[in-house]
């Protein structure tokens, strides 16, 4: 009596891969945007946390103050990788969403 039980699961688990592999495909085109200061930096990134784009407000820059733009800079390319791998998790999570019991760090590959 198991087997029929077996099959099923199996049968959820290649659907659940099939979903898995066109989130994550999906996901090299969705984007997020960051920025710092008040906007004076802001950063584009991918679903796949690749970083597509820096912008920085020219008001921004002075060589006397070099240090505070590599903050703004590391400050936005953070903010949009954290919003980024949110975003891709929520994607993993609809992907899987009442495929699997909720099991506590099952981490599912691909992020």
């Amino acid at each position: 009596m198991p087997m029929p039980n077996m099959q099923a699961m199996m049968k959820q688990v290649q659907e659940m891969q099939v979903k898995i592999a066109q989130a994550q495909a999906e996901l090299e085109n969705r984007i997020t945007s960051a920025e710092a200061g008040g906007g004076m930096v802001k950063v584009t990134v991918n679903g796949k946390q690749k970083v597509l784009s820096i912008a920085i407000d020219k008001e921004v820059i002075n060589p006397l103050d070099a240090e505070m733009l590599e903050d703004l800079i590391v400050a936005a390319v953070n903010k949009g990788i954290e919003e980024s791998q949110q975003m891709a998790q929520a994607e993993m999570d609809n992907a899987t969403a009442g495929m699997l019991p909720n099991i506590p760090g099952l981490n599912l590959p691909g992020l």
